[in-house]
């Protein structure tokens, strides 16, 4: 089953939910797509340990 969830807030595609699983993130009431949600992430590091 494929049905829409929703929006990512970030960049606005589309957000299903396949077979009983989110294809993205809900955290403090947002809904992201993956690569948002990734992008997230990476923020919150300095960039030398990204490297490691």
């Amino acid at each position: 089953m494929h049905e829409l969830v929703g929006t990512c807030e970030a960049c606005g595609k589309d957000v299903f939910c396949q077979n009983g699983f989110l294809n993205g993130v809900s955290e403090g009431g947002k809904l992201l797509c993956f690569e948002c949600a990734d992008g997230d992430d990476r923020g919150d590091r300095p960039q030398s340990e990204e490297q490691k």
